[in-house]
Order: C-alpha cells, then sequence, then structure tokens
C-alpha cells in the first residue's frame, strides 16, 4: 500500500502539505545572494574603519610625542633666557662689553631746565665677584678694557642746577 501526502493523517501529514513537492532553488538564490552581499560589505567596511581608527591613533601618538619634545624645549630655551636676564648675568655682560655703571643722572623739567648735576661714569669698572678657579687670568681678553668715558655736553654742563639734585621730577603727567 502507498501512502501519499494527502493520505498521511496527522501532524507528519500536515507538515508535508507545507512543504512544496518539488526542488524550488531559483526562488532562494537572489535571498542567499543579498545575504552574502550584505556580509561581505558590512565586515569590508568594518575593516576599513578598523584601519582608518588604527591610522588616527598612529597619528595621536606621533603628535603628543612631537608635542611632549617641543614642550621640553621650550621650557629648556625658557630657562636660558631667565638665565641671561638674571641681574648678575647682565652685569656680567656688560662689563665684558666694556659698559661701566653710570654716575648721577639730570633731568629735564617740562620747562627745558636741567634738574640734577650731571656726572661723568667712572672710566674703571667696579670690582666684580672673583672668577672661577678653572679660568687662569692670561686668558683675560683685551676687549674687556673700557673705552673712554663720553664728555658731558656743554649744554648740560653749562645749566644752573636746582636747590635739590638729589630728587628727579616725574617724567610722565600722570594719565
Amino acid at each position: 500500500m502507498t501512502r501519499t501526502a494527502e493520505q498521511v493523517k496527522g501532524r507528519a501529514g500536515r507538515l508535508a502539505r507545507l512543504m512544496p513537492s518539488g526542488p524550488s532553488t531559483a526562488a532562494r538564490t537572489p535571498f542567499v545572494l543579498l545575504v552574502v552581499l550584505l556580509l561581505t560589505g558590512g565586515l569590508i567596511s568594518l575593516l576599513l574603519l578598523n584601519s582608518a581608527l588604527n591610522e588616527g591613533s598612529f597619528r595621536l601618538s606621533k603628535l603628543k610625542r612631537e608635542t611632549t619634545e617641543l614642550t621640553d624645549e621650550q621650557q629648556a630655551l625658557q630657562r636660558d633666557v631667565d638665565g641671561y636676564s638674571e641681574p648678575d648675568a647682565l652685569e656680567r655682560r656688560a662689563r665684558e662689553l666694556g659698559m661701566v655703571p653710570g654716575g648721577s643722572p639730570a633731568f629735564l623739567g617740562p620747562d627745558g631746565k636741567v634738574r640734577g648735576v650731571p656726572e661723568r661714569a667712572d672710566a674703571e669698572p667696579l670690582p666684580t665677584a672673583p672668577e672661577p678657579e678653572t679660568a687662569a687670568p692670561e686668558q683675560a681678553s683685551p676687549s674687556a678694557a673700557p673705552p673712554p668715558a663720553a664728555p658731558v655736553p656743554p649744554a648740560a654742563s653749562s645749566a644752573t642746577p636746582s636747590t635739590n639734585p638729589t630728587t628727579p621730577l616725574p617724567t610722565s603727567s600722570g594719565r
């Protein structure tokens, strides 16, 4: 006795009726291709996104390293500037150039009169701190000798000094 799907009773018969009677791969092929293409496209886009993120990460670490190096260089340069700006260093370099401390200054008042008694700067530099023991006295440069002091201009020396030469008048209007 042969049994067909219509003759089968119960659950198996109902399942047999739901299944197509012949092979129909033609309807499944576009769907399978669509799913494969979507998965492949998703994987490729994830790979490209990951590569772009890695490239950005490498660039970021390189820029951070360069920033650190430049910050260190800036701090070293700032220390050099601070060292050259110290009063002792400025005085030492001025003496090396042959400069000497100035004398008493004179001031011009708003009316054109000279206030104070101008004096010449001393041609001999003030004694400096002792040199380190590593420097020999024979190595002193001849350019360290100060040049002769410039004469006081005749207009300033012929002016009459005021009665209070030690107190200078303010030079700005105070506004």
